[in-house]
């Protein structure tokens, strides 16, 4: 067979694999391959360790080892992009688009991320990098690439599970909150330093968010509290008693002005920040309420759809407010969607076999995802009201926590405006498991 190498490319290969032989101490190999090669171009000694060329063998192993591997990753997106173009010719003519594509998640995982020494508890996607960061029972908070699925660094300074974590709208703070009854703040921008511990609750403290603006964070707690704190101080700036039992969560609506918790005493409720007045509750599940979230604009009309109310059924007040619907997740195996001015409950969602965990809105506004106890995330049309899809035993243990992938981009409104960055969503889903592992979801 003819070669394929010129005269250089022979002879760096001969270098190569005589510094291979050589360092990796077959002499008598090492010997009889530099004596049959001594009557071409070089006289052929072993290369200096600072040679450029120095370990070239292996290196060159390794990316052809990496780039098969990007070839069978490209290869199965690229199975994965005909399947989707496959299910575009139901689709009415002229809307034969990427954009129209549903991306909903589906198996088997991207990555499955190990690291944790106990369940994971919680996760958040950073806003600006493919950073993703979960936190622990083993009391650990773990920043990882969720492209390539490396471990960053672990952040140590809780000495308790870690049960929440979010990082701020800018990606420039991180909150984290935990069993030993501390939230601690760390500064990205400076190698996750840990800048701030705020001290207050008596129990237990079991979700956290930076409310709009990023100067405040809120709190839930097993004390039965929820509390508003000032970053810049570090002080508690308020004290909310919403419930008379377990506070599973607390969620600012998007102005800041509401707060929608969640609590063992089998309801949810919307509370005024400022005044401390309860303005709705939810009450109709018959268990403890593990997880409440409001309804975000992009899915308010199919949610109308689905409950038929007109969009002039919701008061301008409670639409001034941004807010019109409320969704919860209980143990007793439902989600359900509720009218947030009245509490009415509109719609009961039956199909997980235990917990309600963590619930999630698709960026186009048709679909909700929920993930539970019994292992399985499901996929429901909010305009039927059905399971469409699901993955079943999406981790070997219960399924803690899910999280949508977000990303901050510049959006310009004028010739003469400033870019003001907003939070975009991108396609990714992250869940957490008592399993100990974390998976990262594509479409």
């Amino acid at each position: 067979m003819a070669s394929v190498l010129s005269e250089k490319q022979k002879d760096d290969l001969h270098r190569s694999i005589l510094d291979y032989l050589s360092s990796s101490g077959f002499t008598k190999t090492y010997e009889t391959m530099k004596e049959e090669i001594s009557g071409l171009q070089s006289d052929f000694q072993p290369l200096d360790a600072k040679d450029s060329k120095s370990g070239l063998l292996v290196k060159k192993w390794n990316s052809v080892l990496r780039l098969t591997r990007q070839n069978m990753d490209l290869k199965a997106r690229l199975e994965q992009a005909q399947e989707d173009l496959s299910h575009l010719s139901h689709l009415p003519p002229g809307t034969t688009t990427r954009a129209n594509l549903d991306w909903l998640p589906r198996s088997p995982a991207k990555h499955t991320l190990s690291g944790h020494r106990d369940r994971v508890n919680s996760l958040a996607f950073h806003p600006v990098f493919s950073v993703l960061v979960t936190a622990g029972e083993d009391t650990s908070l773990k920043v990882w690439d969720w492209e390539t699925g490396e471990l960053e660094r672990t952040l140590k300074g809780h000495t308790r599970g870690v049960t929440d974590c979010e990082y701020d709208s800018k990606g420039r703070n991180l909150a984290s909150c935990s069993n030993d009854l501390f939230i601690k703040l760390w500064n990205v921008d400076n190698d996750y330093q840990n800048f701030a511990t705020l001290r207050g609750h008596e129990h237990t403290i079991s979700s956290v968010r930076f409310l709009p603006g990023d100067e405040k964070i809120v709190s839930a707690s097993r004390d039965q509290s929820v509390r508003v704190w000032n970053i810049a101080t570090t002080h508690c700036i308020k004290v909310i008693n919403a419930h008379d039992n377990w506070v599973r969560s607390a969620i600012p609506s998007p102005d800041g002005r509401l707060i929608l918790t969640s609590s063992n005493d089998h309801t949810a409720r919307i509370t005024d920040i400022e005044t401390g007045i309860m303005k709705t509750e939810f009450r109709g599940h018959d268990k403890p309420v593990e997880v409440a979230v409001f309804v975000p604009p992009h899915a308010i009309p199919s949610v109308r759809e689905l409950v038929r109310k007109p969009s002039n059924s919701i008061t301008n007040k409670v639409d001034a407010l941004g807010v019109s619907f409320v969704v919860t997740g209980g143990r007793d195996d439902t989600l359900k969607i509720w009218d947030a001015l009245s509490g009415q409950s509109l719609w009961a969602f039956v199909g997980h076999d235990s917990w309600v965990r963590s619930i999630v809105f698709h960026p186009n506004g048709k679909y909700m995802l929920s993930a539970a106890d019994d292992k399985v995330i499901r996929i429901w049309d909010l305009k039927t009201g059905r399971c469409t899809r699901k993955i079943e035993e999406a981790h070997s243990g219960f399924v803690e926590n899910m999280s949508w992938g977000r990303q901050v981009v510049s959006q310009t409104t004028g010739k003469d405006s400033k870019d003001e960055p907003i939070a975009r969503p991108i396609n990714v889903i992250a869940t957490c498991s008592v399993d100990k592992t974390i998976k990262i979801w594509l479409p």
